[in-house]
């Protein structure tokens, strides 16, 4: 830890640059620069604060049933959420939920970690997923805060890397109080780096239990007369490097299947004009959703470079190919398309999800692609009698309710977590 800290100090100049380019490069203000250095307004009122903390989106979003279901159960308790992202963040300020606040995540320095804490004066630590920060544990163990992680997730590089720092990975898994693993590799690689048996929950992958709001009729109105169902395309959370190969496997499949269209939604919002560039240089017809734009029958593409609809694109998409499969990033959440019934295709790399594309590979509810040439010539041969068997597989291999499990984990961290 000693190391750790000392390798920060003599990067802390390096750091300061990157905040004040990200700051400028992201359109942050300086109260968002504030947020990341430690500075949040002090909690007040009574009952016990619990730091929740997840990376982004996807991550708060997963764990708002929990969220919902912690505040219901638990009068008195507020719950303080931070996210690394302006976008996570603002989206829970967004929820309509009592006792809750939401801000940037601090730095991983003590300085910046101290007065945060001084802030919310925490009661206890709930970690989403797999954002690992040493000084974050060590600090919430000096302060006897239990530490909670859910739908932990630790993958094969990160692992490696941490193990490389033995006795550091040692210091963090020794603070955790409990772990619930997304799955098995990453519930071994946990006990490897230290984390004792006693700690371990029943493994539970939060975004199985998330069902989103489905749009309402008036949502879907303006778009049902233009995207048929059978003939429209989802790409979902694509990152940069996959359009471009997205785009080759449409236009190889539109030119056996002239009606097909797309709703192309990148993953981070802020790469639409990258992304519009590239489609302009494909000569298709597109129109743009951030520019107030509606689609029409005459274009090829929908550009869905907006926050918050992704439910509204899957009930429009009869089929569905997952981003960050096509390049290495590890894939997306297979559960939302299933939700909608919409054939789900995807890549190669899956690791952030091994276990559910596992189960779907089991149950044929998908097809695996290896590359953009694949891709297409799945897309060109797929019929509405294969949609339909790969919804209704997608539906029994991911075994979408998780209620008992959900209800088990929320039992144990109330008895574990002073939370009443």
């Amino acid at each position: 830890m000693l190391l750790y800290r000392l390798l920060l100090t003599l990067l802390a100049p390096v750091f300061a640059a990157l905040l004040l380019l990200n700051r400028h490069k992201k359109h942050e203000s300086w109260s968002d620069l504030g947020e990341r250095l430690g500075r949040v307004a002090t909690q007040e009122g009574d009952g016990p604060v619990l730091w929740l903390h997840g990376a982004s989106n996807g991550e708060l979003t997963s764990a708002r049933a929990l969220i919902e279901a912690l505040l219901r159960r638990n009068p008195s308790l507020r719950i303080h959420i931070t996210a690394n992202t302006a976008t996570g963040r603002n989206m829970a300020r967004s929820w309509p939920l009592p006792r809750l606040t939401a801000s940037l995540a601090p730095i991983d320095y003590r300085a910046c970690l101290i007065p945060f804490l001084t802030g919310i004066r925490p009661d206890a630590l709930l970690l989403l997923e797999g954002d690992l920060w040493p000084n974050r544990f060590a600090l919430a163990a000096k302060r006897g805060l239990p530490v909670a992680m859910i739908s932990a997730r630790i993958s094969a590089g990160s692992f490696s890397k941490w193990r490389y720092l033995g006795g550091l990975a040692a210091q963090m898994t020794r603070a955790v109080t409990l772990l619930s693993a997304q799955d098995e590799a990453s519930e071994r690689r946990f006990r490897a780096l230290g984390l004792p048996e006693e700690t371990l929950l029943p493994r539970l992958t939060l975004k199985s239990s998330v069902l989103m709001t489905p749009p309402t009729p008036e949502q879907l109105a303006p778009f049902r007369t233009v995207f048929a169902r059978s003939n429209t395309l989802l790409a979902a959370s694509t990152h940069e490097g996959e359009e471009e190969l997205v785009l080759a496997a449409f236009q190889a499949a539109r030119a056996a299947r002239p009606k097909l269209q797309m709703i192309l939604a990148p993953r981070h919002v802020p790469r639409g004009d990258e992304v519009a560039a590239l489609l302009e240089a494909s000569g298709l017809r597109y129109r743009r959703r951030s520019a107030g734009e509606l689609p029409s029958a005459k274009d090829a593409i929908y550009l869905a470079d907006t926050m918050g609809e992704m439910a509204l694109w899957y009930a429009l998409a009869g089929q569905c190919f997952v981003g960050g499969s096509l390049v290495d990033k590890g894939g997306h959440t297979p559960f939302e398309p299933a939700q909608f019934d919409s054939a789900i295709l995807h890549g190669p790399y899956l690791s952030n999800f091994a276990e559910p594309y596992e189960a779907l590979a089991q149950a044929g509810g998908a097809l695996a692609v290896a590359d953009a040439e694949a891709l297409g010539a799945a897309l060109t041969k797929l019929d509405d009698a294969t949609r339909d068997r790969l919804a209704r597989a997608a539906r029994a291999g991911l075994a979408l309710e998780a209620g008992d499990a959900m209800i088990a984990l929320l039992e144990r961290l109330e008895t574990a977590l002073p939370l009443g």
